[in-house]
């Protein structure tokens, strides 16, 4: 029995199978879903748990190359909110990109974590290194 580090066995088979330069997809309570791509919805209530507890929780067993997020991320929300995810993704490269091109992406992913994050925009595509 698992009693440390992430407890949720489909997170950990889903983290097992990413290798170099694939991506995972934390998204927001909104995001759409993708019937080609293995969802694990974690969604509770609105905000529990939000992107940044995934990305946080999953950080330390994930090698992350890259952080792909939609340019309007920056524009939709306030400074307070930009900072949280500055400080969290902190060393991290985050490549910007307007949101229609970041949703091309998502059909390449091995998986998707579906949050119930309120926060505007605030998906994210992680690129293991």
């Amino acid at each position: 029995m698992l009693r440390q580090g992430i407890l949720n066995p489909q997170i950990n088979s889903l983290l097992s199978r990413v290798r170099h330069t694939n991506t995972l997809v934390i998204a927001d309570r909104g995001f759409p879903f993708w019937p080609t791509i293995e969802t694990i919805d974690l969604a509770l209530v609105d905000d529990i748990p939000r992107v940044l507890d995934v990305f946080q929780a999953i950080r330390s067993n994930f090698v992350i190359g890259a952080i792909m997020m939609a340019e309007e991320f920056r524009q939709q929300n306030s400074a307070a909110v930009i900072n949280r995810f500055a400080e969290a993704t902190a060393g991290l490269e985050i490549r910007y990109e307007p949101h229609v091109e970041f949703r091309k992406r998502v059909p390449q992913a091995i998986g998707l974590i579906r949050t119930a994050d309120t926060t505007q925009y605030s998906n994210m595509i992680l690129e293991s290194s």
